[in-house]
C-alpha cells in the first residue's frame, strides 16, 4: 500500500512539476519572447531593424536616442547632390576640399571630376573631400548645403535629425536617431545610383585628366555577406562607431541601424545579429521587440507592433542662396572663424 502511495505521488509530483515548467515556460514567451536579443546584448548605445518594405520596427534598443552621425551623413548628402546635379556634371575641387581631413580620396585643389566620381568615393571611401565638394558644387558653400539636407530631413518627416555639415564631422549641434538613419537608409534606397555603389566592392575611379585611383568599400559585411545590399559606416570619438545597412532574403528586406557601438568589431557582430533577428521576425519566429533602457526611459520593454508607413517627401520651398563671391565681410569673417575652430574640433577625430 505505502508502495503505491510512494508512486501515485511520486507520478503527480512529476506531472505538477510539467505543468509547473509549461505555466512559466507561457508566461516567460508572453513577455519575453523566446530567443529575442535583449537590450544587455546589444552593446550599441541605440539599434533598430526596420522592415524595408513596411517601415514597421522589427527590434528597437533606444529608437529615439539623438546620437551624432557621423559618416552615415554621406546618405543624406548623396541624396541631396543628386535631386539638384546630373552625375555627369563636371566639379573643380577647392582648396578647402582638398585640404579637409582626416579621411579622404586625395582629390587635388583644381582637379575636375564627375559628380558620379564624388559619389562613389564619398560612399565607398567615406571621402570627406568628395563630400565637401558635392556640398560647394550645390550650394556654393558647405553651411548653404546644411540647410538643404535639414530641408529634406523636415520633407521626409524626419524629426529627430540635424545636419550642420555634408561630411558628419564634429562641430555643431548634429544629431539624428536610429529611427531616422532607417528610414533616410530606406529613402537612399530608392536612387538606384545610391542603391549600385553601396553594393560596390572596388571601385576605379577617374579623374577628367585621366588620373586614376582604386577604392575599397570599408562595408566588410559586403565582403563577408551575400544577403547584405549595402550600408554606411561612421566614426567620430564622440559618435563611436556607427552602421546602417540593408539586407535582403528572397524578396523581403531589413535595415539595420546602430549608433554608438564601443568597438568595430562589435559593430559588424552585431549588424550580423540584428540582420539575423529581422529575418526571424519577418518569418514569424519571433516576435518584435522594442527596449529602451536609459534611466529617463524607465528600462522598459514593449512589444513593437505597430507600423510605420513610409513617408511622402514633401516640397519644401527652397531659400534662395546668395553666391559665395557677393557675401559680406561679415560673413566671410564668421565663416573663417568657424572653419578655424572646426579644424581645432576635428584635428584629433576619425571618420570612415
Amino acid at each position: 500500500m505505502e508502495k503505491k502511495c510512494s508512486e501515485r505521488n511520486a507520478k503527480y509530483g512529476m506531472q505538477g512539476r510539467q505543468v509547473f515548467f509549461l505555466i512559466m515556460v507561457t508566461l516567460f514567451t508572453i513577455y519575453y519572447p523566446l530567443s529575442v536579443l535583449s537590450a544587455d546584448e546589444i552593446r550599441s548605445r541605440a539599434a533598430l531593424v526596420m522592415e524595408a518594405s513596411t517601415g514597421r520596427i522589427l527590434y528597437g534598443k533606444n529608437p529615439n536616442l539623438k546620437q551624432p552621425p557621423a559618416s552615415t551623413t554621406k546618405l543624406m548628402t548623396a541624396m541631396v547632390a543628386l535631386d539638384r546635379l546630373d552625375v555627369n556634371d563636371v566639379v573643380t575641387i577647392s582648396e578647402r576640399a582638398a585640404n579637409i581631413s582626416p579621411i579622404k580620396a586625395h582629390f587635388r585643389a583644381g582637379e575636375r571630376v564627375t559628380v558620379k566620381t564624388l559619389l562613389y568615393a564619398a560612399l565607398i571611401r567615406s571621402a570627406n573631400d568628395a563630400a565637401c565638394a558635392l556640398s560647394e558644387a550645390v550650394a556654393g558653400s558647405e553651411e548653404g548645403f546644411a540647410e538643404l539636407m535639414n530641408q529634406k530631413v523636415l520633407a521626409l518627416g524626419m524629426t529627430d535629425t540635424r545636419f550642420v555639415n555634408a561630411t558628419g564631422l564634429p562641430g555643431g549641434e548634429q544629431y539624428t536617431t536610429v529611427y531616422d538613419l532607417a528610414r533616410m537608409l530606406r529613402q537612399a534606397l530608392q536612387y538606384p545610383l545610391i542603391r549600385e555603389i553601396i553594393n560596390t566592392r572596388v571601385s576605379n575611379l577617374t579623374t577628367e585628366a585621366g588620373r586614376s585611383f582604386i577604392l575599397k568599400n570599408i562595408n566588410k559585411l559586403l565582403w563577408e555577406d551575400d544577403a547584405v545590399v549595402g550600408g554606411k559606416t561612421g566614426y567620430t570619438r564622440q559618435a563611436r562607431h556607427c552602421f546602417v545597412c540593408a539586407g535582403q532574403q528572397d524578396s523581403e528586406m531589413v535595415i539595420v541601424a546602430l549608433l554608438g557601438a564601443p568597438s568595430r568589431e562589435l559593430l559588424w557582430r552585431e549588424s550580423e545579429q540584428l540582420l539575423g533577428k529581422g529575418f526571424a521576425v519577418r518569418n514569424s519566429q519571433e516576435e518584435p521587440v522594442i527596449y529602451f533602457t536609459r534611466s529617463d526611459y524607465n528600462a522598459s520593454v514593449q512589444k513593437a507592433s505597430y507600423h510605420t508607413g513610409f513617408p511622402e517627401e514633401k516640397k519644401v520651398p527652397h531659400k534662395k542662396m546668395r553666391k559665395s563671391g557677393k557675401r559680406k565681410k561679415t560673413n566671410r569673417a564668421r565663416t573663417k572663424n568657424y572653419a578655424t575652430k572646426k579644424q581645432t574640433d576635428t584635428k584629433n577625430a576619425v571618420i570612415s
